[in-house]
C-alpha cells in the first residue's frame, strides 16, 4: 500500500491557503496548514512534512526567515521547501537560495506546473527518505550479532548481512557492496542454502507458511547442524516476518544463535530428571525403614529389626552411589555429546532398571540383539533420560498408571537405528501430537490439568535427538488406545 506525502501549506492569507488546497486536494496528499512563520515552524516540527509550500511575503517572520530556521533544525534541515512568491526579481531568488529554498513558484502560478513541481519534489523526497532508511537499516544489521536476510516469495535472497553470509557459508560482500547495490548476486535460494548444511526442525513448522494460525506455523523454527566427533551441535533459531509489498511480497528472516541456550536448557532438564528419579527410591527406603524402627522398635523381633536396618543400610548405600553418579553427571560437559555412544545391546538392562524405578508392571524389549554391539550417537546418560521421559509419560497417561509398554528396535539403513516405544494409555488429538515436542506445552492439561511433567521433557529430548542428526515423531496406535513414540538415531562412526 502506497503511503501519502504530507504537504504543509504556509500563507498568512486565507485565500492563498484555500487556492493551494483546491489545486492539491484529490491528488493523494495529506494537507496541513499554517497562517504564519511561528505556526509554520511548530507544525513542521510536529509533522516533518514531505514538502513545505512557503509564502514569502508574511508579516512578522517572512518566508526567508522561516526557511533559515528550518535549515538550522537538525530534523527539518532536509525537508524540501518551495517558495511561493509574487516577487520575480533576481535578488529575491538569490536571497531564497541563500536561505535554503529548493524551488520557486511565482504568483500567479500555473496550476498544471505547480502540481507537476509538487509531484516531482515529493517523489524525490520520499525516495531520498527510503534511501536514508535503507542505509540506516544496512548500517545496523551489517554490525548485528544476528544474521538478517530479505527473501522474496520464490526464496530468492535479496539481501544478506555479514552474519547471515557467515552462517550460510556465503562469500563476504565487498566493501560497501550488497545485493541491492551491485554486490555479487546470491544464485541459490534460501531453502537450498540452509538444507545444504543444516537440518530444518521441526519439520511441520518448516512446511507451514509464515503468518498462518495453526500450531505448526506458531512453532519455533530451527536450523540444526548436527554434532560431529570434532564439533558440538550448532543451533540457529529462525524468525520470519512477512512483509507484503504490493503485488509481490518478501520476508525478513532473522538467524539467531541459540546453541548456548539449547545446551543450558538440556543440561538443566537432565540434571532435574537425574535428581528426581535417582534419589526418590533410596530416600523412600531409608525413611520408611527408619520410621518403622522408630515407632515400633519395642514390638519388633530381632529379625525384624535386623531386616529393617538392612533395608535402610542398603538404601543408604544406593543413595551414596546415586549421589556419586549425580556428581559425575555434573562434571560432564554436555549430556548429549556421544563420546563412545550407547551400545544398543544394553537397552534391555536400562529398560529393566527404569521400569523398576517407575514401578511399571510390564516393559518388554525386542529386536535389540540384531544391531548387536552397534552404538548410537548419544551419550548413555542422554539415552537413559530419553527412555525415562518416554516411559514416565506412558505411566502418567495411563488411566491406572500401569501401562503395558513394548520397546522395539530395528536397523534403519546401514547407519541408523530406530527405537519404537508403544504403550496402551490415552489417545492424543492431532493438535496435541504436533505440540508435544514444543517447549512448555503440557498435553495432560487437556485431561485433568493436574499431572506434572511433559513441559520440557520431550522437547528437550528432541533437541538432543536433532542435535546428533536423528529424528523423532509420535502418533496414535491404530490397533487400540495408546501412542507410539519413534526415535531414529545415527550410529557412531568408527574411526580408523
Amino acid at each position: 500500500m502506497r503511503l501519502s506525502s504530507t504537504i504543509l501549506i504556509v500563507d498568512d492569507e486565507p485565500l492563498g491557503r484555500e487556492a493551494l488546497e483546491a489545486l492539491l486536494t484529490g491528488h493523494g496528499y495529506n494537507l496541513a496548514f499554517a497562517g504564519g512563520g511561528p505556526q509554520a515552524l511548530a507544525k513542521a516540527a510536529e509533522l516533518t512534512p514531505d514538502l513545505i509550500l512557503l509564502d514569502v511575503m508574511m508579516p512578522g517572520m517572512d518566508g526567508f526567515e522561516v526557511c533559515q530556521h528550518l535549515r538550522a533544525d537538525s530534523i527539518l534541515v532536509d525537508v524540501p521547501v518551495i517558495m511561493v512568491t509574487a516577487l520575480d526579481d533576481r535578488d529575491s531568488r538569490v536571497r531564497g537560495i541563500q536561505a535554503g529554498a529548493d524551488d520557486f513558484v511565482t504568483k500567479p502560478f500555473d496550476p498544471t506546473e505547480l502540481r507537476a513541481r509538487v509531484r516531482t519534489v515529493t517523489r524525490l523526497n520520499r525516495y531520498r527518505r527510503l534511501l536514508a532508511e535503507r542505509t540506516r537499516f544496512m548500517w545496523v544489521v551489517d554490525r548485528a550479532a544476528d544474521g538478517y536476510l530479505i527473501v522474496d516469495d520464490s526464496g530468492r535472497v535479496l539481501y544478506a548481512n555479514a552474519q547471515a553470509r557467515l552462517y550460510l557459508g556465503l562469500p563476504a560482500a565487498g566493501a560497501g557492496e550488497t545485493n541491492w547495490d551491485g554486490g555479487e548476486p546470491i544464485s541459490e535460494t534460501f531453502p537450498t542454502l540452509v538444507r545444504r548444511q543444516y537440518r530444518c526442525e521441526p519439520k511441520a513448522a518448516w512446511a507451514a507458511r509464515p503468518g498462518g494460525s495453526t500450531a505448526a506455523t506458531r512453532s519455533p523454527r530451527y536450523l540444526v547442524r548436527p554434532e560431529t566427533p570434532d564439533t558440538p551441535a550448532f543451533w540457529l533459531q529462525v524468525d520470519i516476518l512477512a512483509l507484503p509489498l504490493g503485488p509481490e511480497s518478501s520476508s525478513v528472516v532473522r538467524l539467531h544463535d541459540v546453541t548456548a541456550q539449547m545446551a543450558l536448557q538440556r543440561d538443566m532438564w537432565g540434571f532435574h530428571e537425574v535428581i528426581l528419579h535417582k534419589l526418590r527410591t533410596p530416600l523412600t527406603g531409608i525413611l520408611v525403614s527408619m520410621e518403622l524402627l522408630t515407632k515400633h522398635a519395642h514390638g519388633l523381633s530381632d529379625d525384624e529389626v535386623a531386616g529393617f536396618s538392612e533395608t535402610a543400610f542398603r538404601s543408604a548405600q544406593r543413595l551414596q552411589s546415586d549421589i556419586e553418579d549425580i556428581i559425575e553427571y555434573t562434571m560432564a560437559p554436555h549430556i548429549a555429546q556421544p563420546g563412545t555412544g550407547f551400545r544398543i545391546s544394553q537397552l534391555q538392562s536400562l529398560a529393566d532398571q527404569i521400569s523398576v524405578n517407575l514401578e511399571l508392571p510390564s516393559v518388554s524389549v525386542s529386536g535389540h540383539q540384531e544391531p548387536g554391539e552397534a552404538r548410537v550417537a548419544l551419550a548413555p546418560q542422554a539415552v537413559e533420560l530419553l527412555l525415562l521421559e518416554i516411559l514416565d509419560n506412558a505411566r502418567k497417561f495411563h488411566p491406572e498408571q500401569a501401562p503395558t509398554v513394548e520397546i522395539q528396535v530395528w536397523r534403519s539403513g546401514v547407519d541408523q537405528v530406530g527405537i519404537r516405544v508403544r504403550d496402551d494409555g490415552l489417545v492424543l488429538s492431532p493438535e496435541e501430537l504436533a505440540r508435544i515436542w514444543l517447549p512448555y506445552y503440557q498435553a495432560e492439561v487437556t485431561f485433568t490439568g493436574t499431572v506434572p511433567g511433559m513441559g520440557l521433557g520431550l522437547p528437550v529430548a528432541a533437541t538432543m535427538i536433532w542435535g546428533v542428526g536423528g529424528t523423532c515423531r509420535a502418533y496414535n496406535r491404530e490397533d487400540g488406545p495408546g501412542i507410539i513414540v519413534e526415535v531414529v538415531l545415527p550410529l557412531v562412526k568408527e574411526v580408523g
